[in-house]
This record gives C-alpha cells, sequence and structure tokens, in this order.
C-alpha cells in the first residue's frame, strides 16, 4: 500500500498524517532564521521554544499568516525538514500529498501551497478545504445525503462548514482563532494590569484558566509574571478566569456570529439534519473551557468537541486520500477542491 501523506497545514501547527500510520508528526509552525546569513537554525518545537527569546540576528518566523502561505521560502524549508525527519519521501516514488487549506482562499494562495508542497515532497498533491476534512477526521460521515455541521477553530481561522453528500453546501472562514484570543489577552493585561506580556504567556493562560463563559461560578486564578508597563520592571500580577472570559468575549462572538449566517444560508431540510446530529465542534480553540456551551446556547442547537480536536484534519486528510485510492473513478459527491 502507497503511504501517502496527509498534511495539516496550520498556522500554529504542522499534523502529517501517513497512510497506514496515522498522525505521524505534530510541531509548531515556526522557523528560526539568521538574518544576517538567512539560513535556517531551528524549526518546529526548538524554533517556538525561541519566540520572544531571540537576540537581534535571530528571527523566529511564523511562514504562515490566517491559514495561508505568508513566506513562500520558509514554509518550503518547514515543510521539507518535517518530511525529510519521518523518512517518507522516496518510500514509493511519486506519493499522493493531500494539504487542507481554508475555504475563502484565493487562486494565488491555491497556487503557493501546492507548490510549497510539490517541491517538499513531490507526487501528485490535492487541495482540500478544511472544515470538510475535520469533519471526516472527527469521525462524520459526509458522504451520506444528510447535513453535518462542523465548526474548526484553529491557529489562524475558524473555518464554518455544513456538508452533505460529500461536499460543503455553505462555509465561512474567518480571520479569527487561537492567535487573536492570544492577542485579546496580551491587550487586556496591558490595558487593565499595566503588565506586559509575550505569547507563550497568553497561551499559557489561556490554557490554565481561559474559558468562554462570563457567567461562569467556577473562578479560578493564576499569577502572571511580566514587564511593568510603566517603569518596564518585572512585576507580578493575580487574574481570574472571568477576566480571561471577558477578554475572549468578542471573539467568540464573532465565531457565533459566522456560525450564524452559515445556518442562515443552508436549505430548511439540512438545517433540521443540524438539529438531530448537533454541531462538531474541532480545532485547537475548541479545547476553551466552556466554549461547547456558549455556542450551543446561541445556536439553539446541540454542540460537540470531537475526540481528538487537534489531530482531526490531519485524520481526515488521510482517510479520504484512502477513500480516493479505494473508489477509482472517484466516487459521485466526492470533489475535490483543489488539484495540480
Amino acid at each position: 500500500m502507497a503511504q501517502d501523506i496527509g498534511i495539516d497545514l496550520g498556522t500554529a501547527n504542522v499534523l502529517v498524517s501517513v497512510t497506514g500510520q496515522g498522525v505521524v508528526l505534530n510541531e509548531p509552525s515556526v522557523v528560526a532564521v539568521d538574518t544576517k546569513t538567512n539560513k535556517v537554525l531551528a524549526v518546529g518545537k526548538e524554533a517556538y521554544e525561541m519566540v520572544g527569546r531571540t537576540p537581534g540576528n535571530i528571527k523566529a518566523i511564523r511562514p504562515l499568516k490566517d491559514g495561508v502561505i505568508s513566506d513562500f521560502d520558509v514554509t518550503e524549508s518547514m515543510l521539507t525538514y518535517f518530511i525529510n525527519k519521518l523518512s517518507v519521501k522516496g518510500l514509493v516514488s511519486k506519493p499522493k500529498v493531500m494539504i487542507c487549506a481554508p475555504t475563502n482562499i484565493t487562486n494565488i494562495e491555491r497556487k503557493a501551497i501546492i507548490e510549497a508542497a510539490q517541491k517538499a515532497v513531490g507526487g501528485e498533491v490535492f487541495l482540500e478545504e478544511e472544515p470538510k476534512v475535520a469533519a471526516v477526521g472527527a469521525g462524520m460521515d459526509i458522504f451520506e445525503p444528510k447535513g453535518s455541521m462542523v465548526i474548526d477553530i484553529g491557529g489562524g481561522t475558524s473555518d464554518i462548514a455544513v456538508v452533505s453528500l460529500g461536499d460543503v453546501v455553505a462555509s465561512k472562514s474567518l480571520k479569527v482563532a487561537g492567535d487573536v484570543m492570544n492577542q485579546n489577552i496580551i491587550d487586556f493585561m496591558k490595558r487593565n494590569h499595566n503588565i506586559v506580556i509575550g505569547e507563550h504567556t497568553a497561551e499559557k493562560i489561556k490554557k490554565t484558566i481561559g474559558t468562554a463563559d462570563m457567567n461562569s461560578d467556577d473562578v479560578k486564578e493564576m499569577q502572571v509574571r511580566g514587564r511593568d508597563a510603566v517603569s518596564g520592571m518585572p512585576i507580578s500580577v493575580t487574574i481570574n478566569s472571568n477576566e480571561i472570559a471577558e477578554s475572549l468575549h468578542g471573539t467568540i462572538e464573532t465565531i457565533i456570529s459566522g456560525a450564524k449566517s452559515v445556518l442562515e444560508t443552508v436549505p430548511p431540510e439540512l438545517a433540521a439534519d443540524i438539529i438531530d446530529r448537533g454541531v462538531m465542534l474541532t480545532g485547537g480553540g475548541s479545547m476553551l473551557a466552556d466554549i461547547d456551551s456558549v455556542i450551543s446556547d446561541a445556536l439553539t442547537v446541540p454542540v460537540l468537541i470531537s475526540d481528538d480536536p487537534l489531530e482531526n484534519v490531519a485524520k481526515g486528510a488521510g482517510a479520504l486520500l484512502d477513500h480516493m485510492s479505494e473508489n477509482k473513478p472517484k466516487k459521485k459527491g466526492f470533489s475535490l477542491f483543489g488539484k495540480n
């Protein structure tokens, strides 16, 4: 069996699945580059540890922004590093590669993703819509004539889609997700506590005491260290989960508004299916405490969090590659978002 490759090329993390093996790599989408020589010094976890801690000549770059490539050469270097690390390239002469992308990317962005993957891996490259792939990875049967709704909250984008008969019926991609939540926390801390914190600290706060529920009775506290915005000296403050809920409120409302606009455009029969089957939440952002109940209350439909939200897209890419192999010619209802 050919070892085809599924890649979740995320703004925050890159995940790679290999057919027959499942998800074999999960590393941050960060590359450390020496600006004097343009030499790549570190990729993935090692580079992520350098974010906010590098000397002047070393820059930690996130080559993907809002789910698409912002730096082509660095993205290619990153993909090549990850694929070589797995020793997958060369196992078969031309592996098929499926990469997942937001629903509203342009033709130029689509071409850039395919080109970067071809240079890094070789072989035939397919591009698929992220929420559709996430739905498959979450265990939803998207090929039956019933509506399935998925909200994939990643690092750079939140992708919302209703899928039926193997294709997307209605969708929306928002440039509001985990990275914006981190920035919300950074801005809130500076505005309300006069403390300057970095991206790592904001992520830690979100994971430790972050919640979507502004009226939660279960209030948690956390001590945060950073730099005083006025004096510039190191300081420590204590914050609570209600404050974090307040800081994230606008972003979560934007995601809910996007979900409502998608629901408003689908045929009534599909809307009825979604009431029965519920909405599937996936992506790293779905791990924020209470986000399922807050979205459920707003949409008045059941909301479920997938079992393995971080790996759903990579798993789904592998499953769709298997589906393609098993259905030649391609099964009716299975349409590729883009192919080179």
